[in-house]
């Protein structure tokens, strides 16, 4: 094995991801030899290969020292540190990172405090964990940026796969205490309430609510978003994403509120999960002009993966 991966992989590390991961190739190779499946970026940085398997290298990525400004805590440091080597590419897309010691080591810090940064780093999507193998860099980063208002069908596909959804529900009611409060409308007031169950390649990721008043209420708002509320529904798609597809992007976002909740019998059933699992609660709300005028509530299993939110404004 070359010099350049032999500080990379431990003995240790070598033989149990030999045992478990193997596959014929090339194990590595000096930065002088033919090219093979060892990739190289730049004249300091060089990954190796264990078998197929990319281990991502500390000693290039964390050469700097870590500087911690006053008051923030090292898991924070440390934090940032691993996602700027992640977004920079420091770090590449799907690779194994060094063990929890080899990162305190090359960053100087206890292991304890590695620890929590790479939770901290999961929970974010920059990072995944294989039981049995180690962590890996997430082969898709989540984005920085914000965004406009879209429907949740636009987020899902943004890193590929398929998304359908399955219409339960669109009935005329009158409103709750819920619809009253969130899109302000009198206690007798009409609304629309549509239910669907948003999937992804073939697995139930979203149970989707959307209220909107009636069409007379909307006429005053916006007669395009009223006169295309019966067509849009009748759409295999959420209700935002139809009017949407029609109008353009017509509503601006409001504010989101997150809750954790569990499942119950009923959306239990209607997600493929079980009744005492837990769900995220997302209620978001968005105005035509001034004026609330659409409401969604999103129940996400932990098949959704993680999630950005790209609308988000202060309460």
């Amino acid at each position: 094995m070359g010099a350049a991966c032999e500080r990379r992989v431990s003995l240790l590390l070598w033989l149990a991801l030999s045992a478990m991961l193997w596959k014929p190739g090339v194990i590595g190779r000096r930065s002088d030899d033919p090219p093979g499946p060892t990739q190289q970026l730049g004249s300091t940085h060089e990954i190796c290969i264990v078998g197929e398997l990319v281990v991502s290298d500390p000693v290039s990525a964390f050469a700097e020292p870590l500087l911690t400004p006053p008051g923030q805590p090292l898991r924070v440091a440390v934090y940032s540190r691993i996602a700027d080597a992640i977004r920079s590419h420091g770090l590449l897309p799907g690779g194994l990172l060094p063990r929890e010691t080899e990162l305190g080591l090359a960053l100087g810090v206890s292991r304890t405090v590695v620890r929590e940064a790479l939770m901290l780093l999961e929970e974010d999507g920059l990072i995944t964990t294989k039981r049995g193998v180690g962590r890996f860099v997430a082969d898709s980063i989540p984005s920085q940026k914000f965004g406009e208002f879209r429907p949740l069908e636009d987020v899902l596909t943004e890193e590929g796969g398929t998304v359908s959804a399955e219409v339960v529900e669109f009935t005329r009611q009158t409103a709750t205490d819920f619809v009253s409060e969130y899109l302000e409308l009198p206690a007798d007031a009409k609304f629309w309430f549509r239910e669907c169950i948003v999937s992804k390649d073939d697995t139930r990721v979203a149970l989707v609510q959307e209220y909107l008043p009636d069409e007379s209420y909307l006429a005053t708002l916006d007669s395009g978003v009223a006169t295309s509320l019966h067509e849009a529904a009748s759409v295999s798609t959420t209700l935002l994403k139809a009017i949407t597809e029609r109008l353009g992007p017509v509503f601006t976002a409001g504010t989101c509120r997150i809750a954790a909740s569990v499942a119950g019998p009923t959306r239990a059933h209607q997600l493929d999960v079980k009744a005492s699992d837990s769900l995220l609660v997302l209620t978001q709300t968005a105005h035509l002009g001034d004026t609330p005028a659409y409401v969604s509530k999103c129940a996400l299993p932990p098949a959704f993966g993680h999630l950005e939110i790209a609308q988000w404004r202060p309460a």
